[in-house]
């Protein structure tokens, strides 16, 4: 029987969850592949002893100690960052062994270094968990959707702005004390720039985006917009409308372009995603053959994404086993075959708009504004007015119908600067149906 050996840089959440699933699910994994799956050494400079069960592993503080292994057939990085973990992963493959990583952020920006590196040594670069944490996403893409071409991509990718968003759905309650709760609960980590701002979000629609359209598309190619400036009282007026408030990755598939863009969104209610709640993530592809493809499931968490890596595991053993390394690209398309992006400039995206405008409540001032949207061809399909006391500011909400997004900023920026408008406008695009 053969016996692959795995090397893990990093025993965090996500290592423990490796290690743990190659553990518990041994005698499973030899039954479906005639392989033992063994941890044979892990690297980490916080710790200084493993648990019990894993008695029979090396700990080293030194990720050197397993490139130069060389009964280590596969190494695994779970570090995250960019440095040193971009370098572990190219001494890795220098030193010949296939990779793992669930490092999406240095995909989306070193990726084709990486990848590239692997190729000149034919060794396999696994990253499942990088997207989506135990959804089989990414080999969805690869090899289930292999038929197809890919007309959009949509989905919650970010567990921690879904939470957030759910519960100030739920509950009413603003956006920095649902904050605190979710760091408290541990949804989200003492610096959560890259999840609230959808930065964590747009590094995973890059590699979506790479392995659905053949481009080598990366974290600069993204629009992004977070969700810290989403108020409760849009989340009011989202429910009026019949919307739910959702940060969204949106891809379209235009064939000479491709639009590239996070941000909140607002779902009706009768949409499969605008039901995807909590910390789950919920991702959507629409393929010419197959139609709509919803995937669903946790995004993150110590075991769902330690199932992802191991089936990365499994599926390299299997390939060593068979002969058969770099038998699926790693990038779903033929090097050769893999181009530059032309990304859709994101002042040409048409869609329906939802805007708050803060002005004071006086005659005149509607007349104002919907005379502007008229000067910049934006028709108003509904409109709700909130706040009584004449003289005070109020909020006045549009709900448009297609407009497109150079024509929205420049409308927005001549309302704003109207004397009777107290705030900056709110914005918020609305989900066009497929």
């Amino acid at each position: 029987m053969k016996d692959i050996q795995v090397g893990i840089i990093g025993f965090g959440t996500v290592g423990k969850g490796l290690a743990y699933a190659l553990l518990e699910q041994q005698e499973r994994l030899r039954q479906k592949t005639g392989i033992t799956f063994t941890l044979k050494t892990v690297a980490d400079i916080a710790i200084t002893e493993l648990p019990a069960e894993f008695a029979g592993v090396t700990l080293t503080a030194r990720a050197a100690d397993i490139f130069a292994d060389p009964q280590i057939d596969i190494v695994v990085e779970l570090i995250g960052g960019m440095e040193p973990a971009k370098s572990f992963l190219l001494a890795a493959i220098d030193a010949g062994k296939h990779v793992i990583t669930a490092n999406k952020a240095l995909l989306s920006v070193h990726g084709g270094e990486i990848f590239r590196a692997a190729a000149a040594k034919n060794v396999e670069v696994g990253f499942e968990a990088s997207v989506g944490g135990g959804i089989p996403v990414i080999k969805a893409l690869k090899e289930g959707l292999v038929a197809n071409r890919i007309n959009f991509i949509e989905g919650i990718m970010n567990g921690t702005a879904n939470y957030i968003l759910s519960q100030m759905t739920d509950r009413g309650t603003p956006f920095v004390e649902v904050l605190a709760e979710a760091q408290q609960l541990g949804y989200a980590e003492a610096d959560p720039t890259y999840d609230v701002e959808g930065i964590d979000t747009a590094h995973k629609l890059a590699i979506l985006m790479t392995l659905a359209y053949g481009k080598n598309v990366r974290l600069e190619h993204i629009t992004v917009e977070g969700i810290s400036s989403i108020e409760p009282i849009d989340i009011r007026f989202a429910e009026k409308f019949g919307f739910r408030i959702k940060l969204l990755a949106i891809s379209r598939n235009h064939g000479d372009s491709f639009e590239a863009r996070v941000h909140p969104t607002m779902v009706p209610k009768s949409h499969m995603l605008a039901t995807v709640n909590g910390a789950f993530n919920g991702i959507q592809f629409q393929g010419d053959t197959v139609g709509d493809v919803m995937l669903y499931g946790r995004g993150a968490g110590m075991m769902p994404t330690g199932s992802a890596v191991c089936a990365d595991v499994v599926d390299i053993g299997r390939n060593i086993s068979c002969g058969s390394v770099n038998r699926v690209p790693a990038l779903a398309f033929l090097p050769e075959h893999i181009g530059e992006p032309t990304i859709t400039p994101m002042r040409h995206l048409v869609c329906p708009y939802y805007f708050r405008v803060t002005a004071l409540d006086q005659p005149g001032v509607l007349a104002m504004i919907t005379g502007i949207f008229g000067k910049y061809g934006i028709s108003i399909q509904s409109m709700m007015q909130d706040g009584q006391d004449s003289g005070e500011p109020v909020y006045i909400v549009f709900r448009t119908h297609n407009a497109e997004e150079d024509a929205v900023v420049k409308a927005i920026a001549e309302i704003d600067g109207l004397p009777v408008c107290s705030a900056p406008t709110v914005k918020i695009r609305i989900l066009n149906p497929e």
